[in-house]
């Protein structure tokens, strides 16, 4: 009986000792909510009292995008005599955003819908703050904000959700916005017109001179209540009426407050019909800046460095070693700009546009083609007088002979890619077409192509989806449905597999096993190309293979395949290797990785049947894997640069 007693009363005692640290917990707590929401509005000095004014104006950027727009906003504010701090999200502490009473974010959606990993921080504590009870939904009340996002509709139901979660997390949190989420689409219209739409209206509204439904802001004299926010946050989800829209009519939740400003961009970018250019002003400007020529309104065309090798004599590409093409007479164009990869070593840096389907008017293949070979041409004729060309090379470059479909984006997106092939066979120009293996489909319905590429960036699921960041969610199964489909061609057919080290070159047996799925000619084996720093790209020189690493690689591959593949050519100075089928193009110990154009027009033309064997020729000794020459052709002269670029020689191609 004593002990039941004692049992009682220590179990009295520990409940009431319990019951005592929670209250002193909550009110320690309390305490320090009510110090984080009203801050000392006395600071010490002049200097800290002119900082606690100050709003807070964060960017939370990958390639550098939102951290420009960012300062372009930050300069508006300043001629406003509006005081602003800039700060990186990254760099931030966000315990002390309670401290906050005005705070402005711009913000960029990167990889699954995340902030760039920087941010990421600053991006968790927030969703950890809103989904933690013991919060509370005080914490920011004292706190105005305003939210833009940056990011690119082609991605999906991820476009811009970090920029949406933002403005989700801070609601939750007691925050008032002041404007709801406007967001920008960097794939598909003027972001900058859009950004300065919002930064115009943000800075009417900080000094008074407008009136958001009802908030007036900066002097602080009426606000909305928390329940007229959530209403008109359920009630402006927006949800575009049709696919094809205009940048300013789908970027904001609100389309009915900017009505006016929206009746003002129809009919520009080129908008006409239900449909649009692909190639926006600005993704021209862009990509005309790099060299592009754009023809109509989303294809384009652009001379290669090897074509003007060639027009000089000093040498061609890897495709005139292994193919036999005369690169002086090859034209690089694509009659789709768009694309539905981001990948890592895009040497356009994503200045191109992207999607997962064609959304966009479409020009006539006619036309492409003919505008294609004008612009090419007036470029070969720029040529002219420069040292080395003579006039018989500059006269064989003004008739292009061969079409590289692989200058930027995705050539089979274009709905009318037979009808562009024809025509160019029919001018008895041939065809080697680039797919990025996202569209099993389209190549299924493909027309008989001089050779036929597809992209093999990895060999395993996470691999592809790290290196070539797709837009598509099935983008593994729409890889492996592209092998199958090539597997079925009966012309010749390219496995291109593009090394980047430490990413993808330890992946030797996986890449084996995608052998057996697509059963392709040849592999082509290229050791990545570094185009210089890009924030869209954290790729370096130490990520670029040397020859001798992809030579290593490819010879591991023959050897795994027992004898079906042999390296059978290269090219030390493009750093690519190539792999044949041993069955097909090796024969009596010579190699016929060679192309009889002639005869494969031929072929067409006749409208029979035909395979890969049927078009074959010779490869030329000096081509061959292990020849002294390295795959440069002795007929040209090799072009040396000093390293410190002080002076240049000419040398033999030949050693020695």
């Amino acid at each position: 009986m004593y002990l039941t007693s004692v049992q009682a009363r220590l179990t009295v005692l520990a409940l009431l000792s319990a019951t005592t640290f929670y209250c002193l917990y909550k009110s320690r707590r309390l305490r320090n909510l009510r110090i984080s929401l009203n801050p000392n509005p006395k600071p010490s000095s002049s200097s800290s009292s002119s900082s606690s004014r100050n709003g807070k104006l964060f960017f939370i950027s990958q390639t550098g995008t939102s951290k420009a727009l960012a300062r372009r906003l930050l300069d508006l504010l300043t001629s406003n005599n509006l005081a602003f701090d800039l700060v990186d999200a990254k760099d931030f502490e966000p315990e002390d955003l309670p401290k906050e009473t005005l705070v402005l974010i711009i913000a960029s959606t990167w990889e699954d819908g995340k902030a760039p990993p920087d941010a990421r921080f600053f991006t968790d504590w927030l969703a950890e703050s809103a989904e933690d009870f013991r919060v509370g939904s005080l914490l920011l009340s004292k706190c105005k904000f305003a939210v833009f996002g940056v990011g690119s509709r082609a991605y999906g139901a991820t476009f811009n959700a970090v920029a949406r979660d933002l403005s989700k997390r801070m609601r939750g949190l007691g925050g008032d916005e002041m404007l709801p989420v406007w967001e920008g689409d960097v794939d598909g219209g003027d972001v900058d017109g859009l950004f300065d739409a919002w930064g115009g209206k943000l800075v009417k509204l900080l000094k008074g001179d407008g009136v958001e439904d009802g908030v007036v802001l900066a002097n602080g004299v009426s606000a909305e209540s928390d329940a007229e926010s959530e209403e008109e946050s359920d009630d402006e989800e927006y949800i575009p009426e049709s696919e094809i829209v205009d940048l300013e009519d789908i970027a904001g939740k609100g389309p009915s407050r900017r009505s006016a400003a929206v009746s003002k961009t129809n009919g520009i970018n080129g908008t006409s019909n239900g449909k649009k250019d692909m190639v926006t002003p600005v993704i021209r400007a862009s990509l005309e800046k790099q060299g592009y020529k754009i023809i109509g309104s989303h294809s384009g065309v652009k001379i290669c460095r090897w074509t003007k090798s060639q027009l000089r004599g000093r040498g061609g590409c890897y495709k005139h070693s292994f193919y036999g093409i005369e690169s002086h007479r090859c034209m690089e164009a694509t009659p789709s700009l768009a694309c539905a990869n981001k990948c890592v070593f895009c040497w356009r840096h994503h200045t191109n546009p992207v999607g997962k389907s064609w959304q966009w008017k479409m020009d006539d293949p006619l036309e492409i083609v003919n505008s294609a070979i004008d612009q090419h041409t007036k470029m070969i004729k720029q040529m002219k007088g420069v040292p080395g060309v003579t006039l018989e090379r500059l006269m064989e470059g003004l008739s292009p002979r061969h079409c590289a479909l692989s200058l930027v984006g995705e050539p089979i997106m274009y709905p009318e890619i037979n009808a562009l092939v024809d025509e160019l066979h029919r001018r008895r120009i041939s065809t080697f077409l680039v797919t990025n293996a996202q569209f099993p489909e389209k190549i299924k319905m493909l027309k008989p192509i001089t050779q036929l590429y597809v992209s093999v960036d990895a060999a395993t699921k996470e691999s592809l989806k790290a290196i070539d960041r797709p837009l598509f969610g099935d983008f593994w199964e729409r890889f492996l449905d592209s092998l199958k489909a090539l597997r079925d061609k009966q012309q010749r057919t390219v496995y291109r597999l593009t090394l980047v080290k430490g990413w993808n070159t330890k992946e030797v047996d996986a890449y084996f096993n995608l052998f057996s799925i697509g059963k392709p000619d040849f592999i082509e084996i290229k050791g990545v190309t570094y185009c210089g720093s890009s924030a869209t790209s954290k790729l370096t020189m130490e990520n670029v293979p040397w020859h001798a690493d992809v030579k290593a690689f490819s010879e591991a591959l023959a050897l795994r395949s027992e004898g079906e593949y042999e390296v059978a050519c290269e090219h030390a100075h493009s750093c690519c290797v190539l792999l044949a089928k041993t069955d097909k193009f090796k024969i009596n110990g010579q190699w016929f990785t060679w192309i009889d154009y002639e005869k494969f027009h031929d072929l067409v033309a006749s409208g029979r049947p035909f395979d890969s064997k049927d078009y074959m020729a010779a490869t030329p000794s000096w081509a061959v894997f292990g020849a002294e020459e390295g795959g440069f052709d002795p007929d040209q002269l090799r072009y040396k640069k000093e390293r410190h670029h002080n002076r240049s020689s000419q040398v033999p191609a030949r050693p020695g």
